[in-house]
């Protein structure tokens, strides 16, 4: 039996680096995506069945180019695990608009430029998996942050929606809700260091199992952890420009 091929973007840090070694595990073959080659092929080297991909997926046309790669070797993807993403701190006419027209390129472009590629052929074998790699910021608004949490409310509307369109051909697609963990991501945002934060971070692998098991069980919102939970239902009990006060005073 052949074995399952997972790609998996934003493979050489945080999330994606859990997830290969859990589908490696599994005994899947990789296609590892990310900017990093070198932090690629030590993950590459160390997991046996896997290989690189170096790529840009904010640049336009990458999305296309990693899917042509992945044909060019022969192979289908089984499985998707689109994590490839950053976020930004910081008030929104004071950050870069290129680099925020970068964060949604990423975030949201890449993203269903990939799951638009694979759905097809999924569709016709009867089988596949998508995770969407979305965060506890896609149930709220997020002053200090307002273009990252925007595009994560994209992803977690956009994944729900696939469940259903997808469900009655057996695919799954799952939307993967982590709240703070303990990544490269908040260096990148510009809030490394923040004590608040770092109290809260859950273990990239435990919010990577998590989301396998949801993915396993066709769930389509899994959200790690009883703190993000409450975070993800917080607009059933509270106002939201309550909400709104509340996120915009932690990012500050």
């Amino acid at each position: 039996m052949t074995a399952p091929v997972t790609l998996i973007t934003g493979a050489s840090a945080g999330l994606g680096v859990d997830f290969a070694r859990r589908y490696a595990a599994r005994g899947h073959r990789l296609v590892l995506a990310a900017r990093r080659l070198d932090r690629l092929e030590a993950l590459a080297s160390e997991l046996g069945n896997a290989r690189a991909v170096a790529i840009d997926l904010s640049q336009a046309g990458a999305a296309e180019k990693l899917l042509a790669d992945v044909t060019a070797a022969g192979e289908h993807v089984d499985l998707l695990v689109n994590n490839a993403g950053f976020g930004l701190v910081g008030r929104f006419d004071q950050l870069s608009g290129a680099r925020q027209r970068e964060m949604i390129d990423l975030n949201v472009g890449a993203l269903t430029e990939l799951a638009h590629g694979v759905v097809g052929p999924m569709k016709e074998r009867g089988r596949g998996t998508i995770i969407n790699v979305a965060s506890t910021a896609s149930f709220q608004p997020g002053p200090g942050m307002a273009v990252y949490f925007a595009t994560k409310a994209y992803v977690l509307s956009f994944s729900e929606a696939l469940h259903e369109e997808l469900k009655p051909h057996g695919v799954h697609v799952s939307a993967l809700c982590p709240g703070p963990t303990s990544t490269e991501f908040g260096d990148v945002a510009g809030f490394g260091g923040n004590k608040a934060v770092e109290t809260l971070a859950a273990e990239p692998g435990a919010v990577v199992d998590a989301g396998i098991a949801g993915a396993d069980r066709n769930r389509a919102v899994v959200v790690p952890g009883m703190t993000n939970k409450l975070s993800a239902q917080a607009n059933r009990f509270l106002p939201r420009a309550a909400i709104r006060k509340i996120v915009g005073i932690i990012k500050k």
